[in-house]
């Protein structure tokens, strides 16, 4: 028997081709952590208005820019 250290650097993973790859599922995604993360109300706009700024691939690609070292997106 080994005795294992919990990993707490563990990712989660949102998979894009599911219900949670949704564009309203990560914009919520990314208030919830905006608020974790304590981001001033105007950050926050400015991230969400950005995120909005084009198409689901510029969403995907801002959503990753602010919390891709928290979070994994899988196709």
């Amino acid at each position: 028997m080994a005795i294992l250290t919990k990993d707490t650097t563990k990712k989660i993973t949102i998979d894009l081709t599911g219900p949670q790859g949704n564009a309203y599922y990560l914009m919520g995604t990314a208030c919830n952590l905006m608020k974790q993360l304590k981001f001033t109300p105007e950050e926050a706009d400015g991230v969400l208005n950005e995120m909005k700024s084009s198409d689901y691939e510029n969403l995907i690609k801002v959503f990753d820019k602010y919390f891709g070292k928290l979070i994994d997106l899988e196709r």
